[in-house]
């Protein structure tokens, strides 16, 4: 929204003003006043937001006037800085003959203020002259009630008659193939059931094969395919080359259960069905829609499973464990209002769900009295007394609810990415700060605070975790699909970003004239048909590309995107291939985040080092190497410089605060890590290095100068020529891993399991990942107390037989993943005590029948404090004939 737009706009003031008063002292002054101005429009954007009367045409009408003037301002002193700004040879920002446009911009300014900035800024203060500004009473500390973003799957309230209705279902014998359907309203249950019955200790015993795959209303066939096939360990998904006669070969020798959730059309079921083993009559596939009739065409011997509502007790019950947990109570004074509310969601879980995360925010602020949740059961009862239970008024209820206007713009957001899309938690953080979404707070980084917003978005139900990092991070989420139409109809609504479509006559919506309207685009469409319209972007600030399949553009519709949108702050590009560098990219000196997909790009031109702005820079290639000639040291904002091509950077000349803001850089050439690189980069917390590491053995430097380092991935490239020198990396040096290390990865590294004595050191390891024989030999004695704080332990493709551990070492380990291990004899029993996941794939039979000895030692553990074991044998693993 504005709020962005307001501080970059007062970011770009500033640097003027600040640098260069001596080129712009005609327009100093007006500077000033206009940055006064905006300050105080930002407050009262802030106002009406927080009004309850949104619908009253007069503050809305304010509201969109003075987000037009902030836009106004916005573009004319960026469309200043594009003309007229450069870099210096150390970085710094300049101007190119600035001094001759001086009047030109005063006049600007003083027109814009006197035209738009100052009449709307009048009017806002006559308007709320009479409402009392919500400056004055601050609640001091924030405390905020927070849960495990995976908890969700622990929230699963009612559906025990439809789950054993459905499991009975799937032990049935039949004929043929048999498809079970589950139908029923967005919001109902279906994905929730579907995964509860995925996830069934019974259903994980009849089925060795479980294949789980979202199908949205957008989905590519192909990727539903290849989705499948990537259950099946040996399968290339690099290529579509017989993919339907893949699939089908992969399905015909297996006893598989299929859940393909959210099919959405007739025709996608028949796409899919086509590739199913009719034959394979011990299978079967479980489907959610919320067509009925794509549930009845896709069953067989029994009409569709239609869902049910939630009973008053189960909705009740639901509502306790979102806003209390699982071993909460609710006071009794609030138990009537509570089944109140409850009753009011008329059975939707989602309004159940979204309604508890607004108690408990109010819980987490102190607000947990009767009369605020009396608040909260009139507001209820307006919005789903509807026959249809409006949730799309659940979420605004929601969204209005919200803190403050950047976590509104944050949650607005999601919308940008395809239905059902799985956002990488990553990338999404980064477009966030990018956008201006995330402010400046004491204490905390920008990724820090974004963190905060994604968490709290997730527990008030808004977003779905959907995959976990080792150590409980969020690695990926996605938006039910009621949630994001809200985000772009209330996007929409405020200016925040709009999505390009196409309508059912393949007209372009909106229409290609209006896009010099828009701010933010996003599109799921060919780029080719959209940009050979030459659409007017001269006001676009983002440019975010999903589309399904790579896109290789023609050279000129390549150019057209930079020539078009000079004041571009995102361009987010993965799906389009580039086969040449985009013709005056350079001259987007906005740019704070960037993707650039080029399949062999080998050098990154030195043009790059205009992007002064630049914070977040992504480049996928499939080159083992990447020569960068742009000096990154004078890029003094860039943050995130992300790829798997080994680096090449050029040197770092002088000091000064050059690469101090560099808080990723993966993946660094062994020859680039040097200490003064380092230095420089002195605030890295994610690092990753390839090539020939046994370079990195004649490097000399302090561990202090790598004293922030959190995340570290060593790859050693064998692809070198051996004269380059011996390829192997025979030791660890002992000073090599700082103690802030919690995150190791090792790839094709050869080491001799003894030096893992050196890494066993590493206090605050949490997590180590040994891939593609990192370590060699047959035996490792893990003994003393190692590894005291290790939670995660990947060990995959090694030689290793024997593998002892004494008492007190991988005392904390929780999660252990075994795969390619086909020699390993046992895995230590000593392990069951902490161990909560098991996990093993293509490993000796003795191993697997230690892993259930590890099971079985762990339920004669009655003891509270000792959580359940959950193991999982894949594929490669031959269950022992006396184990029941």
């Amino acid at each position: 929204m504005a709020d962005a737009a307001i501080t970059f706009l007062l970011e770009s003031g500033a640097q003027l003003v600040k640098s260069y008063v001596n080129l712009i002292s005609e327009a100093e002054n007006d500077l000033k006043d206009l940055k006064d101005e905006l300050v105080s429009l930002k407050t009262y954007l802030r106002h009406a937001a927080k009004q309850e009367k949104k619908d009253e045409p007069t503050l809305a009408d304010l509201e969109r006037r003075m987000r037009l003037a902030v836009y106004a301002a916005e573009d004319t002193i960026d469309n200043c800085l594009s003309s007229h700004a450069g870099t210096s040879k150390t970085g710094a920002f300049k101007f190119r003959g600035f001094n001759r446009k001086t009047i030109s911009l005063a006049g600007e300014v003083k027109s814009l203020r006197e035209r738009l900035v100052t009449p709307v800024l009048n009017e806002a203060k006559n308007y709320f002259s009479g409402i009392q500004t919500g400056g004055g009473h601050g609640t001091g500390v924030e405390v905020t009630v927070r849960k495990d973003p995976g908890a969700r799957k622990d929230k699963i309230v009612g559906f025990e008659d439809e789950e054993e209705t459905i499991t009975k279902y799937l032990k049935q014998e039949t004929k043929e193939l048999d498809v079970i359907s589950i139908i029923g309203m967005p919001g109902l249950g279906k994905t929730t059931l579907a995964w509860k019955i995925y996830e069934n200790a019974e259903i994980e015993i009849e089925f060795p094969k479980r294949i789980f795959v979202y199908v949205s209303q957008e989905a590519n066939i192909e990727d539903v395919f290849l989705a499948i096939l990537r259950e099946f360990p040996g399968e290339d998904t690099s290529h579509t080359g017989n993919l339907r006669q893949r699939v089908r070969r992969c399905l015909e020798t297996t006893k598989f259960l299929l859940v393909l959730d959210d099919v959405s059309s007739i025709d996608d079921w028949r796409r899919i069905q086509a590739v199913l083993p009719t034959n394979n009559y011990m299978s079967k596939v479980l489907i959610t829609t919320r067509e009925t009739n794509v549930g009845t065409q896709a069953n067989v011997y029994r009409a569709p499973h239609q869902l049910r509502f939630l009973r008053k007790d189960e909705s009740w019950k639901l509502l306790q464990l979102e806003v209390f947990g699982s071993c909460g109570v609710c006071p009794s004074e609030l138990v009537e209002i509570g089944e109140y509310i409850a009753e009011q969601c008329r059975g939707l879980p989602l309004a159940v769900v979204v309604i508890g995360g607004v108690l408990l925010y109010k819980r987490s602020i102190n607000q947990e009295s009767p009369e605020a949740w009396r608040e909260v059961s009139t507001d209820v009862y307006q919005h789903v007394t509807s026959q249809d239970h409006n949730v799309s008024d659940i979420v605004a209820w929601s969204y209005k609810k919200m803190p403050d206007d950047d976590l509104r713009d944050c949650f607005l957001y999601l919308g940008v990415f395809p239905e059902d899309y799985e956002i990488p938690a990553w990338t999404l953080i980064r477009l966030w700060i990018s956008e201006g979404f995330i402010q400046h707070k004491q204490g905390q980084s920008l990724e820090e605070t974004a963190e905060k917003n994604l968490d709290e978005l997730i527990n008030r139900n808004l977003v779905m975790v959907d995959k976990m990092t080792p150590i409980g991070k969020v690695k990926t989420c996605r938006v039910h699909d009621v949630i994001r139409q809200f985000c772009i109809t209330k996007a929409d609504e405020q200016n925040l970003f709009k999505e390009i479509k196409k309508s059912k006559e393949g007209a372009f919506d909106p229409p290609v004239s209006d896009i010099k309207n828009y701010r933010r685009l996003c599109i799921h469409l060919h780029l080719s048909n959209f940009l050979s319209r030459k659409p007017e972007c001269g006001h676009v600030r983002s440019f975010l590309c999903f589309y399904k399949e790579p896109v290789i553009l023609e050279p000129d519709y390549i150019s057209a995107i930079p020539e078009a949108s000079k004041l571009l702050r995102v361009w987010d590009s993965k799906s389009i291939k580039f086969n040449q560098f985009p013709p005056k990219l350079q001259k987007l000196i906005h740019l704070r985040y960037l993707t650039l997909s080029w399949d062999d790009l080998k050098v990154l031109p030195k043009d790059i080092s205009e992007l002064w702005n630049l914070q977040t820079l992504v480049i996928e290639t499939n080159s083992s190497t990447l020569e960068i000639k742009a000096n990154i040291w004078k890029m003094i904002r860039l943050r995130h410089l992300k790829t798997k091509a080994a680096i090449k950077l050029l040197d770092r000349e002088g000091e000064g605060k050059a690469g101090e803001n560099l808080q990723t850089l993966s993946r660094l050439s062994p020859e680039c890590c040097r200490e003064e690189v380092f230095t420089g980069a002195c605030n890295i917390k994610k690092l990753g290095i390839r090539g020939r590491l046994a370079t990195l053995l004649d490097v000399k430097y302090s561990r202090k100068t790598l004293a922030l380092l959190e995340k570290l991935k060593l790859v050693n490239d064998t692809s070198y020529e051996s004269e380059s020198g011996n390829l192997l990396l025979e030791r660890l040096p002992t000073n090599f891993f700082p103690h802030t290390l919690k995150s190791l990865t090792l790839s094709d590294t050869s080491l001799d399991w003894s030096d893992m004595s050196t890494l066993a050191k590493i206090n605050d390891l949490q997590v180590l990942k040994l891939k593609n024989k990192a370590f060699q030999g047959t035996s490792w004695k893990a003994v003393g107390d190692g590894f005291q704080n290790l939670k995660f332990l990947l060990i995959a493709s090694t030689d290793l037989v024997f593998w002892e551990v004494s008492t007190g070492h991988l005392r904390s380990l929780k999660s252990l993943v075994l795969r390619e291990c086909a020699k390993l004899r046992n895995i230590p029993l000593c392990l069951a005590k902490s161990l909560q996941i098991l996990e093993i794939e293509h490993v000796a039979e003795t191993a697997v029948e230690s892993a259930y000895k590890i099971q079985e030692e762990k339920e004669k553990m009655q003891n509270a404090q000792f959580s359940k074991l959950k193991l999982i044998v894949g594929h490669g693993c031959k269950r022992p004939q006396n184990w029941n």
